[in-house]
């Protein structure tokens, strides 16, 4: 389970944690005296069975239909239900979904490395300290300079290929995303040197599992040449899912000078984050990241509560004078192709 995921409901020491007095407390005080933290322990089981049922008729179907090219139209709808796993393990990871570590921590290694061959250790490791310093250049790895750059700063320095993905990066922002879920499984099995003994041997069993899983799975339901095909469109959209649930939530959004001022919990959370507006449809789609300001402030929140607390947190960052994000869904990627233009801008003009 993420320990710093949850700071700012549980930890009295962590990084995160509003101080007495602060401008967050007030929030924290209104969102608690509503229930808003309680867990929604049937409302995840709802949609962890749902999803499960989805996943064995997806692959019935990719049984019956394996000999004929039909089946191809299986796997859009396969990455769809990949998303709605990979949200599952999120939120165990944040322990919305039950306050027991090892319950938690079972949930994530079902839906994540079994299902998914995704590493949940990898995850939240990683997403711990996004949490806990989100934009921050120097703390928070979704902004350390890799594939795609998000400052100047990192952009100077960068030479040869990677010189020409900088100056072109807006431009092969999605087709780069059609890779993120071929690319998390990779850093799931590298990330298995970090692991202690115990940890990496129940990681890595369950990502090998996964691995034979399915690949029997194609061979065995299809001809070789349809298992390539369905395989690729699979993966393509699961990474262009993801990259679509995740890219708005903080690119082209403020980022704390790493010489400045300690920002207060409120201020790192919110000044950070991008809503996405919408209705139930996006809700669903985004599974429940568009209310990425409230899931920073509150990260144990079950899922269907974050729109609840959503007005509340809205009329709080008016009430003490601090900017709230919004953006619809489509705007929301302009705004981010924008900045990652503007970064690359300075390369193309030399």
């Amino acid at each position: 389970m993420p320990q710093a995921a949850a700071v700012a409901e549980r930890s009295p020491v962590a990084p995160g944690r509003p101080a007495p007095g602060s401008d967050f407390a007030p929030l924290l005080r209104v969102v608690k005296e509503q229930g808003l933290l309680n867990r929604r322990i049937g409302w995840y089981a709802r949609t962890i069975a749902v999803n499960a049922l989805a996943l064995v008729a997806v692959g019935t179907g990719m049984i019956l239909l394996g000999t004929s090219w039909w089946v191809l139209l299986l796997a859009p709808v396969l990455s769809v239900l990949c998303a709605r796993t990979a949200f599952i393990g999120h939120d165990a990871g944040h322990s919305q979904i039950s306050g027991d570590r090892s319950v938690s921590r079972a949930i994530g290694l079902v839906h994540g490395n079994l299902l998914l061959g995704m590493s949940s250790a990898w995850w939240n490791d990683k997403h711990n300290r996004h949490h806990a310093n989100p934009n921050h250049i120097e703390k928070d790895p979704d902004v350390a300079a890799d594939v795609l750059v998000w400052t100047s700063k990192q952009a100077k320095v960068r030479v040869g290929f990677r010189r020409w993905l900088t100056r072109n990066q807006a431009w092969l922002f999605f087709p780069l995303t059609l890779l993120q879920g071929i690319a998390m499984k990779i850093y799931g099995f590298q990330d298995l040197r970090r692991q202690g003994q115990r940890e990496r041997r129940v990681e890595g069993l369950l990502l090998v599992a996964h691995l034979a899983g399915y690949v029997s799975l194609l061979l065995l339901a299809m001809p070789s040449g349809h298992a390539i095909a369905f395989a690729a469109i699979h993966q393509a959209l699961f990474g262009l899912h993801l990259g679509l649930a995740f890219a708005p939530n903080h690119k082209g959004m403020e980022m704390p000078d790493p010489n400045g001022e300690r920002w207060g919990h409120l201020r790192r959370q919110v000044l950070t984050s991008r809503n996405i507006r919408g209705g139930a449809a996006t809700d669903w789609f985004l599974g429940g990241l568009n209310y990425q300001i409230e899931h920073h402030l509150f990260p144990s929140m079950p899922r269907p509560h974050l729109r609840l607390a959503q007005p509340l947190v809205r009329a709080h960052c008016a009430e003490v004078g601090m900017s709230y994000a919004e953006a619809g869904f489509v705007d929301s990627y302009r705004q981010v192709l924008r900045h990652m233009y503007e970064v690359g801008e300075p390369l193309r003009v030399e």
